[in-house]
């Protein structure tokens, strides 16, 4: 576990390393830490808690984790997660890195529940991995989102994320590979789609296939072509078009009229209301709309190809799935990085000393830090 015992002090604040000299030359004491966050999150803090369990126990010394709410829970702004308590020489320098891998986790988390929440008859796919900084990154925003989507299954039955894009991180979607079929690379090696879905499938003939459809801007000629070459795949079930249209131009068959009409024929209350610039985009603007999914399946189905899947990438915030799900966009998986916080210092978690050799002292204006201990004290209740 990253980092170990020996590297962290290189990568935590020097003036944590700086008090704990000074506390191991003058002498220790005893600590209540209080951890909270300043935005409403979804509780995603196992990785951070096991990585500082793991510290102290190589310092061996022991700490008491006082936990206010369970995996996965709701936790408002300003509200104390949990309370931790021991030897100040022992945690002092632990505070950057637990810091670190507690933050950003919590937002992905909370992101990744409400994208599930948005449209629970879909399945998501984590395809975050080439937008973090680091493996490190990569393993905390899959640990978030597996979190986020087992309360979004429990609450209300979703799909939720039912895989990632790596073998590494697929452990947290109870997977053993990632998944997902090929990149644009593939198509421009084959030199046409209908080569690559074929190279692919020669060479991994017991794997579904889902092909990128908008390579060449073809996307509903490039998608009928294969699923008339795969007829086998197409009555199993086990073929999907995947839709990844950058923002640059409309879906083949679609502009800004037509892309209306679709919408019109399908679901004309989407179109009915007040909607913003942004929202209107996401409905029948350019690259992977609403409209461009609903026009995807008219065209399959019209082709006879009802069974095809449609998997659908490229931008799907929060904000992008409830358009979707008000769109009724039909819609199999989403394959999304953008569950990882879209602003960074939405991340930032924060730990604060409540406790000194049991005396209650913070510093001025986190005194609200107190009040949660007092009142889980006050009705008896184990933290």
């Amino acid at each position: 576990m990253w980092p170990d015992s020996q590297s962290h002090p290189r990568y935590t604040d020097s003036y944590f390393n700086l008090t704990r000299k000074i506390l191991q030359e003058h002498g220790d004491i005893e600590v209540t830490y209080a951890v909270f966050m300043r935005r409403p999150v979804t509780l995603a803090s196992k990785m951070a808690i096991d990585w500082l369990y793991k510290m102290t126990e190589e310092r061996g010394v022991a700490v008491k984790i006082e936990t206010l709410f369970k995996e996965g829970a709701w936790v408002g702004a300003g509200e104390p997660m949990f309370y931790i308590s021991g030897s100040m020489v022992a945690l002092v320098d632990l505070e950057t890195i637990f810091l670190q891998k507690l933050g950003a986790a919590c937002v992905a988390a909370y992101n990744a529940y409400h994208m599930s929440m948005e449209l629970p008859q879909v399945g998501f796919i984590a395809m975050d991995a080439r937008h973090c900084a680091g493996t490190e990154m990569a393993e905390l925003m899959a640990y978030g989102a597996s979190v986020g989507s087992k309360k979004a299954i429990s609450k209300n039955g979703a799909k939720g994320f039912i895989g990632c894009a790596t073998d590494a991180t697929a452990h947290h979607f109870g997977m053993t590979y990632g998944m997902g079929t090929m990149p644009h690379a593939l198509i421009g090696y084959a030199g046409s789609t209908l080569k690559a879905a074929k190279l692919f499938h020669k060479t991994f003939p017991e794997r579904a296939l889902t092909v990128l459809v908008d390579y060449y801007g073809n996307e509903i000629d490039d998608a009928i072509e294969v699923a008339t070459e795969f007829p086998e795949l197409v009555e199993s079930g086990q073929l999907g078009v995947r839709i990844d249209t950058h923002g640059g131009r409309f879906v083949q068959g679609l502009d800004t009229q037509e892309s209306y009409a679709v919408l019109d024929r399908n679901i004309p209350n989407a179109i009915r209301g007040y909607r913003t610039e942004q929202e209107l985009k996401y409905l029948m603007g350019t690259g992977v709309s609403a409209a461009a999914i609903w026009y995807m399946r008219e065209q399959l189905n019209k082709a006879g190809f009802n069974n095809v899947k449609i998997i659908a990438s490229s931008g799907f915030s929060p904000d992008k799935c409830r358009v979707f799900s008000l769109a009724k966009a039909p819609v199999d998986i989403i394959g999304t990085g953008s569950y990882l916080p879209s602003n960074w210092s939405d991340t930032y978690a924060t730990a604060d000393i409540i406790s000194y050799n049991g005396m209650s002292q913070v510093k001025i204006g986190r005194e609200f830090l107190f009040s949660r201990k007092k009142s889980a004290s006050d009705k008896g209740r184990k933290l």
